[in-house]
């Protein structure tokens, strides 16, 4: 399993229940592997930096999740396709063995 963190654009208006139906949809693509949703960080309503959609604002979700990197692919696929996502940004995040180290390799050493 590796840790995923996904960024969703909904509309502005967006309310909870359409948030949940976005969340559900990434939690049913990857349950079938053994993947679940972590955490869901609600930023709320953002100012676009430019028009998407012919909208300035949007109803900001991040979803962090556990998954196998097999899903990836369907993942974006379903968001692609949902009506619900404006936009959407699946990333992976690092191990935290390559944090650790990261973490350990200090700037003296760096120099030698």
């Amino acid at each position: 399993m590796r840790e995923y963190e996904g960024m969703l654009i909904l509309p502005a208006e967006a309310d909870e229940a359409l948030v949940s139906t976005a969340v559900d949809r990434i939690a049913k693509t990857i349950a079938p592997t053994g993947g679940k949703v972590d955490t869901i960080d609600r930023w709320g309503r953002r100012r676009f930096a430019y028009e998407i959609a012919r909208q300035h604002e949007g109803y900001y979700v991040v979803v962090r999740f556990q998954a196998e990197p097999s899903v990836q692919a369907e993942l974006d696929h379903t968001l692609k396709l949902a009506d619900e996502v404006m936009r959407h940004k699946v990333l992976l995040l690092p191990d935290k063995a390559f944090e650790k180290a990261k973490a350990t390799t200090s700037p003296a050493s760096a120099e030698a």
